[in-house]
């Protein structure tokens, strides 16, 4: 376990048993990533958190000890939202490329309904180390079991290592700076139909 998932609110006795507490869980955690995503950790504060969300100060406490720990929370929200989102989009029969493809497209929509992730998970590199690097660690994982799955099935070449997957991380993060964060003209589709034929196609000459 990391230090992140240990201390997170849904692995201590703060976690919530109840449906009431799991959305008023919810309303905190996105009201977090607004004052996080508006203000950054340092001028963020609690109140801001409770008064977003409508909850009273002494809820807060309820699931969280700290601003810190909200914080550490959010990071790992993030990260799982990201992860789910990615998921959902990968429905049915698809080519390992395709998979890819999907996989990109969801994520630069997801960065541009929640542009505050890139905020957040930046600053948490100085805030909480932990979870900076858990976050991106566990992405370029998921992504190096995908590339595996896909040289099995032979749409990939065998020897695909660790290293692949994190250019292929560290491509798809600016991608989502570029066309997600800066601006929003490009068709999202069409921004990983492109970054697609890298993988697809290489970029040296024939």
């Amino acid at each position: 376990m990391t230090r992140a998932e240990a201390q997170s609110p849904s692995s201590t006795s703060k976690e919530p048993r109840t449906e009431r507490g799991r959305r008023t869980l919810r309303r905190l955690l996105d009201a977090a990533a607004i004052e996080f995503g508006e203000k950054g950790f340092h001028e963020a504060s609690i109140t801001g958190i409770t008064s977003r969300a409508g909850t009273a100060l002494g809820t807060f406490y309820t699931y969280f000890d700290s601003k810190d720990e909200i914080f550490r929370a959010l990071v790992q929200d993030l990260s799982n939202r990201v992860r789910v989102t990615a998921g959902q989009a990968l429905v049915g029969e698809m080519s390992p490329l395709e998979t890819e493809r999907r996989a990109l497209s969801a994520f630069l929509s997801f960065a541009r309904e929640h542009k505050e992730i890139y905020r957040i998970i930046d600053e948490s590199e100085f805030v909480d180390p932990a979870s900076y690097r858990s976050h991106y660690e566990s992405t370029a994982r998921r992504i190096l079991e995908r590339l595996h799955r896909g040289a099995k099935q032979g749409a990939f070449r065998e020897g695909l290592r660790e290293e692949h997957a994190w250019a292929i991380m560290g491509m798809n993060v600016f991608l989502g700076l570029r066309y997600s964060i800066w601006s929003e003209g490009e068709s999202v589709d069409e921004v990983a139909e492109l970054a697609n034929s890298i993988l697809r196609e290489g970029i040296a000459a024939g």
